[in-house]
């Protein structure tokens, strides 16, 4: 669990303001998360070169605050369905309002000391940060389906804790790090304040009109007996906060592992891996060209096998399978089957 941001101070509520007006004040305060200023302007400097969507939308996706402000603004367009990742809300909202989203985002400099601030803005972005690379890596490990949506939900899984923080003076002290494990965190707020910043989160994600896997993810990756990117977000949170040197049970964590699929051996590697910096695969960084066949096909050429292995997996003929493969080797512009898996795999396609 991370800490998370706030623009204004937590202050109880002025005399005779209706709770209403209190929880809309609230979900304003996660809403309006600021930026880190380089982010910002990084966004700024793509935006300003032309640089592609995939490109605009991997900076954003580096910041809370600018993931916030785009998605909300892509929420509320009409007609285009929920949003499945950042960088389908790029692409819906285009660069000229992506550049006007960013420039109005409230920003904080790095390493900023505000006493006013309920919570700290760097400290959430650096965990948020931490968990949406350890789920990708997780993801990756365990053969995960899609890692954008994945990312989205990292990002904000936290994103309900601005809500408490502006509902509840002293929610920043009593809910940190140091008070206990995660499921010990998220127990002691069901029971104190008879709710949890999960659920929270998962409110405010739906009312951005996100994809329901990804407020799924937002909302339940607290609890236990979870599937697919919950149970990931789940694992990861645990994992950050081990690193983080925040209290964790080994065993439930090991536990959490087991129900992604990666096993107590998985949970020993990225635990290895993260803090060198090494195993992590990006993930796809613009439109991919190949058919979902196509790379079903090259997938398993990755792995070693053969075609008559591939055919059989597939339930195809060998002829067909390598059809596929011409088909693959044209697109990409490859010469042959190594180069294929070389360009896909730097492309995060595979």
């Amino acid at each position: 669990m991370a800490t998370s941001t706030s623009t204004r101070a937590s202050e109880p509520a002025p005399r005779g303001q209706g709770r209403g007006r209190v929880l809309a004040a609230a979900f304003d305060e996660a809403e309006r998360q600021p930026a880190l200023a380089e982010s910002r302007d990084q966004a700024l400097e793509l935006i300003a070169r032309g640089a592609p969507p995939h490109e605009l939308a991997a900076a954003a996706e580096g910041d809370v605050g600018l993931t916030c402000a785009i998605i909300r603004a892509a929420g509320q367009l009409q007609g285009g369905g929920r949003i499945r990742s950042v960088p389908d809300a790029v692409e819906r909202l285009g660069p000229g309002a992506v550049e006007a989203i960013v420039r109005s985002a409230p920003t904080y400099e790095m390493f900023q000391g505000d006493a006013q601030l309920a919570l700290q803005p760097d400290r959430f972005r650096l965990h948020a940060l931490a968990v949406q690379r350890t789920a990708d890596r997780i993801a990756e490990l365990v053969g995960y389906g899609d890692r954008d949506e994945l990312a989205l939900a990292a990002v904000l899984h936290d994103i309900g804790r601005p809500v408490l923080a502006r509902l509840h003076p002293g929610y920043a002290e009593r809910f940190d790090r140091d008070g206990g494990t995660p499921d010990d965190r998220i127990d002691a707020e069901r029971r104190e304040l008879g709710i949890d910043h999960a659920l929270v989160g998962g409110v405010l994600t739906r009312r951005w009109g996100v994809n329901g896997r990804i407020s799924e993810a937002v909302e339940r990756h607290h609890t236990q007996q979870v599937e697919g990117g919950a149970a990931i977000v789940r694992l990861a949170d645990m994992i950050v906060a081990h690193l983080e040197d925040c209290p964790v049970s080994i065993s439930v964590m090991t536990d959490a592992a087991v129900s992604c699929g990666l096993g107590e051996d998985g949970l020993r590697q990225v635990v290895y891996e993260l803090p060198q910096g090494v195993g992590s695969r990006r993930r796809a960084t613009g439109p991919c060209p190949l058919s979902s066949r196509e790379l079903d096909v090259l997938r398993r050429l990755a792995e070693g096998k053969v075609y008559k292995q591939i055919a059989q997996e597939l339930e195809l003929s060998a002829s067909t399978v390598r059809s596929h493969l011409h088909n693959v080797y044209g697109k990409l512009g490859a010469l042959d089957r190594a180069q294929a898996v070389l360009m896909a795999t730097e492309q995060g396609w595979i």
